[in-house]
C-alpha cells in the first residue's frame, strides 16, 4: 500500500531505549554477587511492570511495553554475560575487584568500592572497575604511592586501607 493512504495517527515511532552503562569492547562483564542480585531484581521489577501495564489506552500500552521489552533485552544480555568475582576470594592485601579502598589524594581522604559497571554509583561510593582511578589502584597495596594522571594534572595517591 502506498504511504499516501496511511493515516498519520497509525504511524508509531519506535521508542528510544537508553543504553545500559558502557562496558568497553573486549572487557569481561565482572560483577560482585550483590551486583548480579541487583540485576536479577531489576529484571523481576521490569517483568512485574510489564504485567501491570494499563490496559485502557492500547497505543500507550504498546509503547510502554516496547520500552520495557527493549530494557529487558539489554538487561538479559548483561546478565547472561556476567562473570561473578566474589570479593571474599580476592587477596586481602592487594586492591582487586570488589575492594573497598581508602586512599589519600592531595591531602584529602576518600573511600570507594571497585565494582561492575552496572553496580557503579558515585553517590554510593562505588566506581566501575574500568574507571581510570580504579585501574590506577588495582594491584596496589597499603602504603603504595601512585602518580595518577587526570588530563594534564598529576595527582599523588596513597593507599591507606583495603578491605573486602
Amino acid at each position: 500500500m502506498s504511504r499516501g493512504f496511511v493515516k498519520e495517527d497509525d504511524q508509531e515511532e519506535a521508542p528510544i531505549i537508553p543504553p545500559r552503562a558502557a562496558l568497553p569492547a573486549g572487557e569481561t562483564n565482572y560483577v560482585t554477587p550483590n551486583g548480579l542480585q541487583e540485576l536479577k531484581d531489576e529484571e523481576e521489577e521490569l517483568i512485574e511492570e510489564r504485567a501491570n501495564l494499563d490496559k485502557e489506552n492500547d497505543t500507550e500500552r504498546r509503547r510502554a511495553q516496547a520500552v520495557i521489552d527493549g530494557n529487558l533485552k539489554l538487561l538479559r544480555e548483561r546478565i547472561s554475560t556476567a562473570r561473578i568475582l566474589d570479593p571474599k576470594d580476592q587477596p586481602e592485601d592487594e586492591v582487586r575487584f570488589g575492594a573497598l579502598v581508602e586512599l589519600k589524594q592531595n591531602g584529602n581522604t576518600q573511600k570507594f568500592q571497585i565494582v561492575g559497571v552496572d553496580e557503579a554509583d558515585v553517590k554510593k561510593q562505588k566506581i566501575a572497575f574500568v574507571a581510570p582511578i580504579a585501574k590506577a589502584v588495582t594491584g596496589k597495596k597499603v602504603s603504595d604511592k601512585i602518580d595518577f594522571k587526570l588530563g594534564e594534572e598529576t595527582r599523588k595517591l596513597e593507599i591507606l586501607k583495603i578491605t573486602y
